[in-house]
Order: C-alpha cells, then sequence, then structure tokens
C-alpha cells in the first residue's frame, strides 16, 4: 500500500502505485529508457502524464481539428476531421490498457500524438508531397515518420517537445507493418485500425457512399451491424485475445473479418470516385503552393525559415511548411496567392 504520509512527491507516489495496480508487463513511467535532453522530472505529473500534456496543448494537435479524415471539407457538423479521430483511438486505446492493466497514460500520449504529422487533405495531400520528395530525390513522405519530427523538431519554434523514448516509438510504429517496442504502443497501433474503420464506415454512411445493408454479410455476421455492435466486439476480442499472449492483437475469426472489412473500405471508400473525386485537385493545390514557397522562402513563417537558416535544405523546410497547414488554411491562402482580386477603389 502507498503511504500518502511518506515524505516524497505525488509524482514518486503515483510511480510507486502504477507497480502495486499494473501488469509486470505494462511500462512504468520511472523505468522510462528517458529523454534526449535530461530534465528536472515534474513534482506531480509521472513522465508519462507530462509527455501527454505536451502533446495536447502543442500547436500542432490544435491544427488537426481542420484537417481531413476522410471527407474533403465537409459541410455536415458531424463527420469526423483529423482531431475527431485521434480522440476517438485515445479513448479505445485507453479502454482497452485499462482491461489489461497496462500504462493508460502512455497509451493517451502516444495516441493523441500518432497522428500529429498528417498533412492537409489527409492520405491526398501526403501523396502530393511524397510526389514532390520524389521530384528532389528525397526519401518519400511518410506520416508518422512526420509525426515524430513534429514532436522532435517542428514544435516550440524548433525545441521539439523533447518526449520520452516509449512515446516517440508508439507514434513513429503506429502503422500495421511496424512493431511498436510497448505493448502500450501495440494498442494504439491496432486501435487507430479499429477506430477508423468503424468510423469510416459511419460516416460513408452519412454521406450516401454505403449503406449498412451494402456492407459484405460475411464481415457483419462476425462483427456486427452497426457501429455500436462492430466496435463493442473488436474492443473485447482484443482485450481477451490479448489477454493470452504477450503481444496485442485479435482472434483468428475476428481479425480475419476486421481485415476483410478493411479491404472492402479500400475497395469502396478509399478510392471510390465519387467519395474522392475532389482529391486530385488538392494534390495539384498543393504542388503549386510547394512551388511558389520553394522560390520565396522568405515569406513562410519564421519557425520554418529558421529551419533553413539551421542548415535544413530548402526542399525539407518547404515540405515541413506545406505538411503543417490546415485544410481550410491550405485553401484560403492559395486564393489570396493565386486566385486575381476583383479591382475596386
Amino acid at each position: 500500500m502507498v503511504d500518502f504520509n511518506e515524505d516524497i512527491t505525488i509524482r514518486e507516489r503515483q510511480e510507486k502505485r502504477e507497480h502495486l495496480i499494473l501488469s509486470e508487463k505494462a511500462s512504468f513511467a520511472d523505468e522510462s529508457r528517458g529523454r534526449e535532453i535530461d530534465e528536472v522530472k515534474c513534482d506531480i505529473r509521472t513522465d508519462y502524464q507530462r509527455d501527454r500534456d505536451r502533446i495536447l496543448h502543442s500547436k500542432a494537435f490544435r491544427r488537426l481539428k481542420q484537417k481531413t479524415q476522410v471527407y474533403l471539407l465537409p459541410e455536415g457538423d458531424h463527420y469526423r476531421t483529423r482531431m475527431t479521430h485521434t480522440l476517438e483511438v485515445a479513448q479505445n486505446a485507453r479502454t482497452i490498457a485499462r482491461a489489461l492493466r497496462l500504462n493508460e497514460d502512455l497509451t493517451e500520449a502516444i495516441a493523441l500524438g500518432h497522428d500529429l504529422g498528417h498533412t492537409p487533405f489527409g492520405h491526398a495531400g501526403e501523396r502530393a508531397l511524397t510526389t514532390i520528395m520524389a521530384e528532389h530525390n528525397l526519401p518519400a513522405f511518410k506520416h508518422n515518420e512526420q509525426s515524430v519530427r513534429v514532436v522532435e523538431k517542428l514544435e516550440k519554434n524548433g525545441k521539439g517537445l523533447n518526449l520520452t523514448f516509449e512515446v516517440k516509438d508508439g507514434i513513429l510504429n503506429h502503422e500495421m507493418e511496424l512493431l511498436p517496442a510497448t505493448l502500450e504502443g501495440q494498442i494504439v497501433r491496432l486501435s487507430d485500425k479499429i477506430s477508423y474503420i468503424n468510423s469510416d464506415i459511419d460516416d460513408s454512411i452519412r454521406a450516401g457512399i454505403l449503406t449498412e445493408e451494402s456492407l459484405p454479410s460475411e464481415f457483419t455476421s462476425v462483427l456486427g451491424n452497426s457501429y455500436k455492435q462492430r466496435l463493442n466486439t473488436l474492443v473485447h476480442d482484443m482485450i481477451t485475445h490479448s489477454e493470452k499472449n504477450d503481444c496485442i492483437g485479435l482472434s483468428d475469426p475476428i481479425k480475419e473479418a476486421f481485415f476483410g472489412l478493411r479491404k472492402y473500405l479500400f475497395k469502396n471508400v478509399y478510392t471510390n470516385p465519387l467519395a474522392k473525386g475532389e482529391e486530385k485537385k488538392v494534390e495539384i493545390l498543393i504542388k503549386h503552393l510547394y512551388n511558389y514557397y520553394y522560390e520565396h522562402t522568405n515569406e513562410m513563417s519564421d519557425e520554418f525559415t529558421g529551419l533553413i537558416d539551421e542548415g535544413e535544405s530548402k526542399e525539407r523546410a518547404v515540405c515541413d511548411f506545406i505538411a503543417c497547414m490546415s485544410d481550410n488554411y491550405v485553401v484560403n491562402l492559395y486564393k489570396d496567392l493565386m486566385i486575381p482580386k476583383a479591382w475596386s477603389l
């Protein structure tokens, strides 16, 4: 039992409590591999709590509210944005972490930070920047790597957030072909897919692209016939399956149905001309903005011109500038730079 009268800080009490409550498989805050730059520890918050708060208060996090999840610049009030997706991932991941007695604070920090590097207009923007990078003989743009760049370099005018190893590892490795070093990171990795598959179906039904009845019965008979049922099935299965294993995952029948449904969405939503017909315009728009700022780097914000002053290539700095923009900012900026204004006295 933790002695609350013991002459130690609140943070140290919380760290002791973690060892009493959490599974031996959990990532304990006082056993973190630490930060690149040593800091005086907070007297109230653990390192993972502190990371979560830094991400939540970052500019990059606030920009997610105007970045595309699936549908570009949706006019309805209830379509997901990159921020609402992120919050849904965080909530599902915390539920699973708590059930498995893993570290909720680490899980939440990774979840809140996993998409900070996403471009305006979602994957359409990412494709545009990948094409541009290839033209400059630079590596492909990858949003997970950009998310780490945001927290290491771009936030706080080049100082970064100085997050712990475990949080950055989870952010970097949240793609399915990668494997985070912690079970908490593995929870976020799969929770991300669970969240976007279910929410993308919900938004696509709202948009008239899909109907509940159009979903293949071979998958819905296993996962459920509504958003609520499918989410409930996947979260429960992830918990019960992972309790018996040393990694986070789904049981074979649920996994087969889930990834089958994911494949169905790629065919019927993510590459659907009706749903994605405007994305070619996005790629053209971003290319024009990139070319403009490549020739006018002095017009970028100081934090990005500062990257060039510190030795970053012009190509990389302009890429960072574009990637950090929100959807609405890109559209308004393009209008200001590229569209002639009507003459008035």
